[in-house]
């Protein structure tokens, strides 16, 4: 038997991808982040699934979760919010997994960042005004920071900023920010992407704390920052569509 973790995508049940739903609905145990996780999503398991909500257990406790799962013989899926390869534990589950020698394998959901770009009918990058995207956290109640990844240092190049696990600094994370992009520089907050309680705000660095706050937001929200995200914004066009380009030359 393997361990699957699966990206549960950000929330929705619809937008899972085929290979999830199909290891969700043969699954006997889900193992899942019952913080980010909108409980439609668990209907793809079957009933009589053994359902554990992660929320209030440490890494060595999901870790015997799964290993005893598995040594039953029993389906184990590890459900994660968004896509695995970002913020999701994915490392230190699985190596702890290494350990007891128990297989595993990964299959990728939907970021929040890529539905939360979705909800705003924003490509976060434009021609000729931002190229790059910048995938970050800050240091809170969180693991530190390595010393090379100061947020100053990403603000410098004038990427589009996403910034996880941060809406609970959004004023103090505002102000730094400003002092590279500006505070005019366009800010959009979304919250529960896709779900029902879904929460989209638009702004500017200098007033983005403000909304934040008169909404009440404190979890399950990302922040983007840069020009990209302007309304009115105007780029140049992409080389790969552009009329003139001579496709006459064969594809090696």
């Amino acid at each position: 038997m393997t361990v699957h973790f699966v990206g549960a995508g950000p929330g929705a049940a619809d937008l899972l991808t085929l290979r999830a739903v199909a290891l969700l609905n043969a699954a006997d145990v889900c193992v899942y982040a019952g913080t980010y996780i909108d409980h439609a999503v668990l209907d793809h398991c079957p009933d009589g699934a053994q359902l554990v909500d992660t929320q209030d257990l440490d890494l060595d406790q999901i870790t015997a979760h799964i290993v005893d799962a598995h040594a039953a013989g029993l389906e184990v899926v590890r459900l994660c919010s968004g896509d695995p390869s970002i913020y999701s534990a994915l490392h230190e589950q699985a190596k702890r997994l290494d350990a007891h020698g128990v297989p595993w394998d990964v299959t990728p959901g939907v970021p929040a960042y890529a539905a939360a770009a979705a909800l705003l009918g924003a490509e976060l990058t434009v021609p000729e005004v931002v190229q790059s995207v910048v995938l970050t956290r800050t240091q809170a109640r969180s693991t530190a920071m390595p010393s090379g990844e100061a947020l100053a240092g990403f603000a410098a190049t004038g990427s589009t900023l996403v910034l996880h696990l941060a809406i609970t600094r959004t004023r103090t994370l505002a102000a730094e920010l400003a002092e590279s992009y500006g505070a005019d520089c366009p800010v959009a907050v979304v919250a529960n992407a896709s779900q029902p309680t879904q929460v989209v705000l638009r702004g500017t660095l200098g007033d983005i704390a403000d909304h934040v706050e008169a909404a009440g937001l404190r979890q399950a929200a990302v922040i983007l920052v840069g020009k990209a995200l302007a309304e009115d914004v105007r780029g140049g066009e992409s080389y790969l569509y552009d009329p003139a380009r001579d496709r006459s030359a064969k594809r090696r």
